[in-house]
């Protein structure tokens, strides 16, 4: 059985990254060739000389809402943090709640602005709540969210967040974290990417603040994956047989676009698909979809570092991360990036 302690390790707690790049395409890419050939450290903007002409580039355009809420219990005072983790319809989410105690059902939260929100049961470690006025919830985050940052950066959203931890491409609300493999990508990257002649395709997976998560039990068989709602349309589909026969490379841009295409190819044809996938990428698994990827640097312990290993080795990864650190690449969301240029073969 393959132990969670084998994705573990040592990251001095200044590589965390707590604001962008300048640029976007000013971060730095490590890129691991074929065949096990010395890492590679570059810029990302250098990303147009490692993909050629008929490569399919998949990205995520999955919308972040302002999802970070602050309320109060209406009855004491007691200050509350509301993160949605998913909009379920337009009065209702299921959210994470901070608070110095736990709210029970039927306890009732007015925001900053005045709108109240009733807590309505649990869902495992989540809270559901209900918008009392029965009125969008969407729009109270338009009018009151803040930009949900991630856990690791120690700081306030600031003005810049609205814009930097959002994708140039991000087109459909309802993601709770970015897909930050993409926050590399600017306008002139991608032009200069197309006038390669690599397409972009896309498709939309809402990401939930689950993808935080470390595992928590010590072995991965015993580890319950997250779901998390994604849409793969017909275009994306005739995008990669068109790939497949003019034999270009499918570059997916980030670990929930790998797990949306595998997700959707588990019977060996990608497939248009809409609906719910909590599928576990771990060593051992057989990429039918994806050959290469692009991705951030991953938490210890989470399920994105598992996913990255299996897709190029464990020991591959391994390397990669020290090399890494010894560099002193940015790490997590607002760090740096990677290249994967060959998956483990079977």
């Amino acid at each position: 059985m393959i132990q969670i302690s084998e994705f573990d390790y040592e990251l001095p707690s200044q590589l965390i990254a707590q604001t962008p790049t300048r640029r976007r395409s000013d971060s730095r890419l490590l890129i691991l060739p074929p065949k096990g050939g010395p890492l590679i450290s570059t810029r990302f903007g250098n990303l147009v000389d490692r993909l050629r002409p008929g490569d399919l580039l998949v990205v995520n355009d999955t919308r972040v809402l302002a999802a970070r809420l602050f309320a109060q219990k209406a009855q004491t005072g007691g200050r509350v943090e509301v993160l949605i983790e998913r909009l379920t319809d337009k009065e209702t989410a299921v959210v994470q709640l901070r608070a110095s105690k736990t709210p029970r059902a039927g306890t009732l939260l007015r925001t900053i602005g005045g709108a109240e929100l009733k807590v309505v049961g649990r869902q495992g470690q989540f809270f559901i709540i209900k918008r009392v006025d029965g009125a969008s919830l969407a729009a109270l985050l338009d009018d009151e969210g803040a930009v949900p940052l991630p856990p690791y950066v120690n700081r306030k959203a600031e003005a810049e967040d609205v814009e930097r931890y959002q994708t140039v491409y991000a087109r459909v609300p309802g993601a709770v974290a970015a897909p930050t493999a993409g926050l590399h990508f600017d306008r002139a990257l991608l032009s200069a990417l197309e006038d390669k002649g690599v397409d972009i395709a896309y498709l939309t997976l809402h990401i939930g603040a689950g993808t935080f998560q470390p595992v928590q039990v010590e072995t991965l068989a015993e580890h319950q994956m997250h779901s998390e709602r994604f849409v793969i349309g017909e275009e994306l589909v005739d995008a990669v047989s068109k790939t497949r026969k003019r034999a270009g490379r499918v570059v997916a841009v980030g670990t929930t676009v790998v797990r949306a295409l595998e997700s959707a190819g588990q019977q060996g044809v990608l497939r248009a698909y809409s609906g719910e996938t909590s599928l576990f990428i771990r060593p051992g698994f057989s990429f039918r979809v994806v050959d290469m990827m692009i991705t951030n640097f991953h938490l210890p312990r989470s399920t994105l570092l598992v996913l990255v290993s299996a897709f190029s080795g464990c020991g591959r990864i391994r390397t990669a991360y020290k090399q890494a650190i010894s560099e002193r690449y940015r790490f997590f969301s607002y760090g740096d990036a990677m290249l994967l240029e060959e998956k483990v073969s079977k």
